[in-house]
């Protein structure tokens, strides 16, 4: 803990640089398949061989619902990989400035109930209550 609170800010005002360069961005992943036709007298039904392909497909999972997309090889598959290199990079920089944040709210100092004066106490207090009130009423 010897990084100070100007250290940790400047650190995440890089990575929110960063995070504004990372540029377009796709969830999901990119699976290489091979399959077999069924046919008898094909090459594929032999012992020992892979089947057709590399067959490339784009499989995601968003809100429960799966997508999967076959993809051609060339400019699509490309387009498509760095599109998820991306979305792992926007992941990866995303852990990175809340692991920061965390550690900024730990190092930040708490104000001094003292200090405040008496209606900032009691405005505080009310804006607290109603907030957990709420919340404890939707469940």
């Amino acid at each position: 803990m010897d990084t100070s609170i100007k250290e940790l800010e400047s650190k995440r005002k890089s990575l929110y640089q960063e995070l504004s360069g990372v540029g377009d961005f796709l969830r999901g992943t990119i699976s290489v398949n091979f399959r077999k036709c069924g046919k008898q007298n094909c090459a594929c039904s032999r012992p020992g061989h892979p089947g057709h392909g590399p067959q490339y497909l784009w499989n995601a999972t968003i809100k429960g619902k799966s997508y999967a997309k076959g993809l051609k090889l060339g400019p699509e598959l490309k387009k498509v990989t760095d599109e998820t290199a991306n979305y792992k990079y926007f992941q990866k920089l995303c852990e990175e400035i809340i692991q920061i944040n965390e550690e900024i709210c730990k190092l930040r100092p708490v104000k001094e109930a003292d200090k405040m004066n008496e209606d900032e106490t009691e405005e505080l207090k009310k804006k607290l209550q109603t907030r957990f009130r709420k919340k404890s009423e939707k469940k």
